[in-house]
Protein backbone atom coordinates (compact mmCIF):
# COMPACT_ATOMS: atom_id res chain seq x y z
CA UNK A 1 0.00 0.00 0.00
CA UNK A 2 2.60 2.52 0.94
CA UNK A 3 5.02 1.62 -2.32
CA UNK A 4 1.60 2.44 -4.36
CA UNK A 5 0.74 5.84 -2.51
CA UNK A 6 4.66 6.96 -2.67
CA UNK A 7 5.08 6.37 -6.53
CA UNK A 8 1.95 7.88 -7.95
CA UNK A 9 3.63 10.89 -5.29
CA UNK A 10 6.73 10.57 -7.28
CA UNK A 11 4.90 11.03 -10.82
CA UNK A 12 3.98 14.75 -10.16
CA UNK A 13 5.74 16.58 -12.14
CA UNK A 14 6.63 20.36 -11.11
CA UNK A 15 6.01 23.27 -13.03
CA UNK A 16 7.32 25.77 -14.82
CA UNK A 17 3.89 27.79 -15.71
CA UNK A 18 1.10 28.02 -13.91
CA UNK A 19 -2.81 28.91 -15.22
CA UNK A 20 -3.57 32.47 -17.08
CA UNK A 21 0.51 32.38 -18.50
CA UNK A 22 1.53 33.33 -21.72
CA UNK A 23 3.10 30.39 -23.39
CA UNK A 24 4.55 29.29 -26.26
CA UNK A 25 4.83 25.74 -28.17
CA UNK A 26 8.28 24.33 -28.58
CA UNK A 27 8.05 21.56 -30.86
CA UNK A 28 5.12 19.67 -32.20
CA UNK A 29 2.24 20.20 -34.75
CA UNK A 30 1.79 23.84 -33.12
CA UNK A 31 5.34 24.57 -32.77
CA UNK A 32 5.66 28.22 -32.57
CA UNK A 33 1.94 28.78 -31.50
CA UNK A 34 1.20 31.20 -28.23
CA UNK A 35 -1.79 31.25 -25.74
CA UNK A 36 -2.91 31.79 -22.46
CA UNK A 37 -3.06 28.45 -20.52
CA UNK A 38 -6.58 27.30 -19.68
CA UNK A 39 -5.92 24.18 -17.55
CA UNK A 40 -3.03 22.61 -16.01
CA UNK A 41 -2.81 18.91 -14.94
CA UNK A 42 0.27 18.37 -12.87
CA UNK A 43 -0.73 14.56 -12.09
CA UNK A 44 -0.60 13.36 -15.82
CA UNK A 45 1.98 16.28 -17.04
CA UNK A 46 -0.53 17.72 -19.47
CA UNK A 47 -1.79 21.65 -20.42
CA UNK A 48 -4.67 22.96 -22.48
CA UNK A 49 -3.91 26.09 -24.24
CA UNK A 50 -5.95 28.90 -25.66
CA UNK A 51 -6.91 28.44 -29.24
CA UNK A 52 -4.22 25.96 -29.15
CA UNK A 53 -4.22 21.67 -30.70
CA UNK A 54 -8.07 22.35 -31.69
CA UNK A 55 -9.55 19.14 -32.15
CA UNK A 56 -13.55 18.49 -32.90
CA UNK A 57 -16.05 16.49 -30.66
CA UNK A 58 -19.19 14.99 -32.00
CA UNK A 59 -21.39 16.04 -29.66
CA UNK A 60 -25.14 14.27 -29.48
CA UNK A 61 -28.56 16.93 -29.40
CA UNK A 62 -29.35 17.86 -25.57
CA UNK A 63 -31.86 20.39 -24.12
CA UNK A 64 -28.22 22.30 -23.53
CA UNK A 65 -27.69 22.02 -27.14
CA UNK A 66 -30.59 21.15 -29.40
CA UNK A 67 -28.61 21.56 -32.48
CA UNK A 68 -26.17 18.54 -31.59
CA UNK A 69 -22.77 18.40 -34.02
CA UNK A 70 -19.44 19.20 -34.37
CA UNK A 71 -17.64 21.07 -31.67
CA UNK A 72 -14.22 22.88 -31.70
CA UNK A 73 -12.47 22.80 -28.63
CA UNK A 74 -8.78 22.40 -26.91
CA UNK A 75 -6.78 19.61 -26.13
CA UNK A 76 -4.16 18.87 -24.09
CA UNK A 77 -0.58 18.97 -25.14
CA UNK A 78 2.47 17.50 -22.70
CA UNK A 79 3.67 20.10 -20.70
CA UNK A 80 7.39 19.72 -21.55
CA UNK A 81 6.59 20.60 -25.18
CA UNK A 82 5.83 24.84 -23.70
CA UNK A 83 7.80 27.16 -22.47
CA UNK A 84 6.88 30.80 -20.96
CA UNK A 85 6.72 33.14 -22.95
CA UNK A 86 8.78 35.84 -22.87
CA UNK A 87 7.54 39.52 -24.13
CA UNK A 88 11.04 41.23 -24.05
CA UNK A 89 12.90 38.72 -26.39
CA UNK A 90 9.91 38.02 -27.64
CA UNK A 91 10.55 34.28 -27.98
CA UNK A 92 9.73 31.64 -25.52
CA UNK A 93 12.13 31.26 -22.70
CA UNK A 94 13.18 28.78 -19.67
CA UNK A 95 12.22 29.98 -15.91
CA UNK A 96 13.71 29.65 -12.92
CA UNK A 97 13.13 31.03 -8.82
CA UNK A 98 15.13 34.13 -7.39
CA UNK A 99 14.60 33.38 -3.37
CA UNK A 100 15.56 36.79 -1.15
CA UNK A 101 16.24 35.68 2.50
CA UNK A 102 16.27 37.91 5.72
CA UNK A 103 19.16 37.78 8.30
CA UNK A 104 17.59 34.56 10.04
CA UNK A 105 17.90 32.93 7.01
CA UNK A 106 14.36 33.01 6.20
CA UNK A 107 12.40 33.46 2.91
CA UNK A 108 10.81 37.02 2.40
CA UNK A 109 9.74 37.00 -1.01
CA UNK A 110 9.98 34.49 -4.54
CA UNK A 111 10.50 36.27 -8.09
CA UNK A 112 9.60 33.85 -10.95
CA UNK A 113 11.75 34.90 -13.96
CA UNK A 114 12.82 33.85 -17.23
CA UNK A 115 16.72 33.13 -17.70
CA UNK A 116 17.02 36.23 -19.70
CA UNK A 117 16.30 38.04 -16.47
CA UNK A 118 12.81 39.41 -17.29
CA UNK A 119 10.43 39.13 -13.67
CA UNK A 120 7.01 37.31 -14.11
CA UNK A 121 5.69 37.71 -10.73
CA UNK A 122 6.83 38.30 -7.40
CA UNK A 123 5.38 36.45 -4.15
CA UNK A 124 6.20 38.45 -0.67
CA UNK A 125 5.53 37.36 2.83
CA UNK A 126 3.92 39.52 5.20
CA UNK A 127 6.33 39.84 8.20
CA UNK A 128 5.03 38.74 11.45
CA UNK A 129 4.33 41.20 13.78
CA UNK A 130 4.75 40.37 17.79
Amino acid sequence: MLTIELGTRLRIMKTHIRKNDLVEVISGDHRGARGKVLRLDREQGIVVIEGVNMVYRHVRPTRKNPQGGRVQKEAAIHISNVLLYDSASGRGRRTRFEVALNDAGRVVSKKRMTVGGTVINTITKPEKTK
